[in-house]
């Protein structure tokens, strides 16, 4: 099995606010900025969509079945505690195979530095063919856990497509 010509991303930022328009969306042209970085890094062709939903999980549920044929998705917000906060709720059991290990990490790594973190029930996983991260809203939080994900995403796409070398 060979990688795709062209990756194909959708970020999903979930605000109730930012849908409104009630102030302008940060954390997803953020997870663009590391996306593109990492996609060149790699050498990779690729196309990114940028969407903002409500936190609203019928929303997310369709967002996500349509999104089928994407190679990465990644939400920010609706990660937390809050009454509102439904995007691991939804996702993970959409997904065909959780990754917990990156999410562990993450919140164990900046737990340390900033409590709140610990807070985060974000997830990452495998639908498909797709790769999917939720992260949570702000722009610190999403730095932080694309920092980490930039890491591992080439070696998690090689091993999902069975391209990968375990060098």
């Amino acid at each position: 099995m060979t990688l795709p010509d062209r990756f194909r991303v959708l970020v999903i930022t979930l605000s109730d606010r930012a849908y409104r328009g009630e102030y302008e969306d940060l954390s997803g042209p953020a997870v663009i900025n590391h996306v593109r970085e990492i996609m060149e890094k790699a050498g990779w062709e690729y196309e990114v969509n940028l969407s903002v939903l409500p936190d609203d999980r019928e929303m997310l549920r369709e967002a996500i079945d349509k999104a089928a044929e994407m190679d990465l998705v990644i939400t920010t917000g609706g990660t937390g505690i809050g009454p509102r906060d439904n995007t691991p709720d939804v996702i993970r059991p959409m997904l065909t195979k959780e990754i917990p290990g990156i999410m562990e990490m993450i919140r164990v790594k900046y737990g340390t530095m900033n409590s709140g973190a610990l807070l985060s029930r974000a997830v990452a996983g495998v639908r498909g063919k797709t790769v999917v991260y939720t992260l949570p809203g702000s722009v610190k939080a999403v730095n932080e856990y694309m920092s980490e994900i930039s890491k591992t995403l080439e070696h998690t796409i090689q091993m999902l497509y069975g391209t990968d070398r375990h060098k």
